[in-house]
């Protein structure tokens, strides 16, 4: 967070060339914003913040926090989910007190933010956009900086352990249906693709993520 203070300037050759100086939190007034979609988080012990000579006021607290966001799974695992981070300060209003505004551009934020995300895991974050814009409430508007946050599932696992080995089933099912083999041959074998198909169908009810709305296209198949 950046904001400036007009009556915390200093002239630096009054006081032996210091420009900056670091100080905590609680001493001088900071903008309090929170996230709306927050559910819990761990804020860190940086209550510290960096005063410039031009009344200039720099604070940096990084914290993990938990959001909600709803979830489109149709196409799982070919899914990509969007969710929002949005930033407001409901108790100045934007008319009169405080306004909030992005320092850097989009693709700026995009590149320090891959840079940022360093899992190899499930996840891979495509991209990222900035919306500012009024909330109305009550009778006040209240500025409000919303990050739209596109995730993209990587499918390779679910498509090793779960497509190709049912597409492995339904191509020896019809093998055997269509082949020359005698009535209890086939009957033998069905009964071993029944049973591997179910297998599968367990499998799959304890990874595919829970939805009630639309549930996962490869779930209902």
């Amino acid at each position: 967070q950046e904001w400036k203070n007009t009556f915390a300037t200093w002239d630096p050759q009054d006081f032996c060339n210091i420009s900056k100086i670091i100080l905590p939190t609680s001493t001088y007034w900071s903008p309090p914003i929170f996230i709306l979609e927050r559910v819990n988080g761990q804020n860190s012990n940086l209550d510290y913040m960096m005063v410039t000579h031009d009344g200039s006021f720099n604070s940096t607290q990084p914290f993990q926090v938990t959001l909600t966001c709803s979830l489109m799974i149709l196409k799982f695992p070919f899914d990509t989910q969007t969710c929002n981070l949005s930033i407001a300060s409901f108790l100045y209003p934007a008319v009169s007190d405080l306004v909030m505004k992005t320092r850097r551009s989009p693709a700026e934020m995009m590149k320090d933010s891959q840079s940022y995300f360093l899992t190899d895991g499930e996840w891979k974050f495509t991209n990222l956009s900035i919306t500012e814009y009024m909330e109305q409430l009550d009778h006040d508007q209240f500025s409000v900086v919303t990050y739209t946050i596109s995730i993209e599932r990587r499918p390779t696992l679910y498509i090793l352990n779960l497509i190709l080995p049912t597409c492995a089933l339904y191509l020896l099912d019809m093998a055997v249906l269509f082949g020359p083999s005698s009535l209890e041959e086939k009957v033998s074998f069905q009964i071993a693709i029944i049973l591997g198909s179910s297998m599968l169908a367990v499998i799959l009810n304890n990874i595919l993520p829970t939805s009630s709305n639309k549930p996962p296209v490869i779930g209902t198949h």
